[in-house]
């Protein structure tokens, strides 16, 4: 049995919704081919570049901020991985790589702590992919906006202020802003209420913390929303200072 298809191991490596378990559903979806090169942006401890690798045979640079590139690097190199994912500690504003370096990028679960702002799209992540290459987002939201923009009552004590939630419309108004993509898919993913379940099963902080929130949520408020865009032919954009 594949690492990755242990559950004890996910539940070590987790931090947020079953990444893997989502990304599996996104898959479904993209020309995933042998040989590509992907990033896998916000990968934390990995697991969604270890899925990458193993069942579609590309090559991952594994990007997270959070993570140390070594402490990913120790995990990929247990699993005899080292060769075909590549650890990176990077900020998504500022990514050690070359324009249209990748075939595709994928990013599960942590988009919404950057991503969430008009213009990130167009100037950070579509010009490091080839022209007809695909990005790939699934990020944890919302089933409808809230109205006014305000928080339920039940939901107040666990909310922070960087969470980011917004409704799978919003998502897709804000790509269909962007000028550097064509969005090919948005919808909320099967997956989310199970992914959500296996979360809440790990022995981590975080998860524990998760569980009242999910019990005063009550499956009212909270969805997970796929987004598959292809990138356009580049063309220069400019940005004000």
């Amino acid at each position: 049995m594949k690492k990755i298809q242990d559950f004890q191991f996910l539940c070590e490596n987790m931090m947020g919704p079953n990444c893997v378990m989502i990304l599996e559903e996104l898959s479904r979806e993209l020309p995933l081919k042998p040989g590509m090169r992907i990033m896998d942006l916000g990968c934390g401890k990995g697991l969604t570049s270890i899925f990458l690798a193993e069942e579609f045979d590309v090559q991952v640079f594994a990007t997270d901020l959070w993570i140390s590139a070594t402490e990913n690097f120790d995990r990929f190199r247990e699993l005899g991985l080292d060769g075909r994912i590549v650890p990176i500690h990077a900020d998504a504003h500022d990514l050690p790589y070359a324009e249209e370096y990748f075939d595709g990028i994928v990013c599960i679960d942590s988009y919404l702590y950057y991503g969430a702002k008009e213009g990130f799209l167009d100037r950070y992540i579509s010009p490091l992919v080839k022209k007809g290459g695909f990005i790939a987002v699934a990020t944890p939201g919302l089933q409808r906006d809230f109205p006014g923009g305000i928080v339920p009552e039940e939901l107040v004590p666990f909310w922070e202020e960087d969470m980011n939630f917004y409704s799978r419309d919003w998502w897709k108004d804000l790509w269909l802003r962007a000028k550097t993509i064509d969005l090919k898919y948005c919808r909320s993913m099967q997956c989310h209420k199970q992914a959500w379940e296996d979360w809440l099963k790990c022995d981590n902080p975080y998860a524990i913390r998760d569980i009242d929130m999910m019990k005063a949520e009550g499956g009212r408020y909270f969805d997970t929303i796929g987004l598959i865009a292809e990138v356009k032919a580049l063309q220069p954009i400019f940005f004000s200072a």
